[in-house]
């Protein structure tokens, strides 16, 4: 069975399974001859596969469905399936307890939110973010797993034992093909779920068929509101308050307990609603890890109170902003427009009537910002935009702006 075993994608996923299995054979896009690594994975070009000499291909998660490799298998299956489908001959004989986080924004966050405050009862986190399904230690209880609509597309047999979906808007629409194909592999896990699994997503999927028991949310408060939290005693703010509540909620389904100072001891990873003050005492906010819409409107509804100078732009992807700037409209915000997309920035703000300065460069509207920022107001970097139109990196576009501030007299 090795010798037949295809993996689609010289990636990290496909590299960790292999060091499961021993050498095996991989076909890349990448690869221009066939080479063997330092490992003796045989490595060959995508075009030389040949589905009869194959028994079982588990492509890396982000291959699209319309790739040549995964149209000409005949035995495809998901790293999922493969380690914890019940029909797998490769699954760990004790299946440890699965929570599976998705959502288009704040899975990251949620799923080390959920490791942290779970971690006295021996859980730990893997998936879409640090170790792959087969690197993760079958002898821990419980498997937190961020979960991706392409490891989801792929997915056939597997099921969490607790699933948790963050709000969905459009995102990889070019991957899946469509919005209505989005959400279905966003929503796939409901159909397998059984009598008295749990499964926590928002209110306008509540109808979706499953024999899950779902737990319905419009919004951070009335989830809180369901399981008996006191968001006044949480120190998060905007999505991050989300967050927390979904994996307190997750706590208290399991362990009937909630624990706000192990919640509040939480760090945000950097460049996620970062705050810093500037030598005058000014609140600046790195957030320049929200790479779309509703990233930045989280940030924008966490000081919902105050004035924001926000600095927008990068490549957007094409994305309709349209979205954007009507819920914009509903906040106390100047723009200062960067980027690539600047044009239609402008474009925009002017048809909704959004007070505006064209920047064109972060050093520039950190410049403005500063001849207009008071004690009073908050300036936020949430471009709503990738950043490598400009930077090599949403964390360099975040450590320059920080720079920036630090430079300010």
């Amino acid at each position: 069975m090795r010798q037949r075993l295809s993996l689609f994608g010289y990636g990290k996923t496909t590299r960790a399974i292999a060091k499961t299995f021993g050498p095996s054979t991989f076909y890349d896009d990448n690869v221009t001859k066939p080479i063997t690594d330092e490992s003796g994975n045989r490595l060959r070009p995508s075009n030389e596969f040949e589905s009869r000499f194959s028994s079982l291909e588990v492509p890396s998660p982000g291959m699209p469905p319309q790739h040549p490799l995964i149209k000409s298998a005949r035995n495809l299956t998901s790293e999922y399936d493969l380690f914890l489908s019940p029909n797998s001959s490769f699954a760990p004989s004790n299946r440890p307890f699965n929570v599976w986080i998705s959502g288009t924004n704040g899975k990251t966050t949620t799923t080390q939110m959920m490791e942290h405050i779970l971690r006295d009862k021996g859980a730990i986190a893997g998936g879409n973010i640090g170790t792959p399904l087969a690197e993760l230690d079958s002898s821990a209880p419980i498997w937190i797993l961020e979960t991706s609509s392409f490891t989801l597309h792929y997915t056939e047999q597997a099921k969490p034992d607790i699933y948790a979906l963050l709000p969905i808007s459009p995102d990889h629409l070019s991957w899946h093909g469509d919005m209505d194909a989005y959400v279905d592999a966003k929503l796939k896990p409901l159909q397998w779920m059984k009598e008295g699994e749990a499964i926590i997503l928002p209110k306008a999927f509540a109808d979706r068929h499953t024999n899950g028991y779902i737990i319905s949310y419009e919004n951070a408060y009335d989830l809180a509101a369901y399981f008996g939290i006191d968001t006044k005693k949480l120190r998060f703010k905007g999505g991050f308050l989300l967050d927390a509540v979904i994996a307190m909620g997750i706590d208290k389904i399991l362990y009937d307990r909630i624990d706000y100072d192990q919640i509040n001891a939480f760090v945000i990873d950097p460049h996620r609603q970062e705050e810093l003050y500037d030598s005058q005492e000014r609140l600046w906010v790195n957030d320049t890890k929200a790479t779309n819409i509703d990233a930045t409107l989280a940030a924008m509804d966490a000081y919902d109170d105050k004035r924001v100078h926000l600095v927008l732009g990068g490549d957007d992807k094409g994305v309709d902003l349209e979205p954007l700037f009507k819920a914009l409209q509903a906040y106390q915000v100047t723009l200062y427009t960067i980027g690539s997309n600047e044009e239609r920035l402008i474009k925009m703000a002017k048809r909704f009537k959004l007070p505006f300065y064209r920047c064109s460069f972060l050093d520039d509207a950190v410049a403005e910002i500063a001849i207009h920022h008071r004690a009073d107001t908050v300036a936020l970097l949430s471009p709503a935009a990738a950043s490598l139109d400009q930077f090599s990196s949403y964390a360099e576009r975040g450590d320059r702006f920080k720079a920036l501030v630090k430079e300010l007299s």
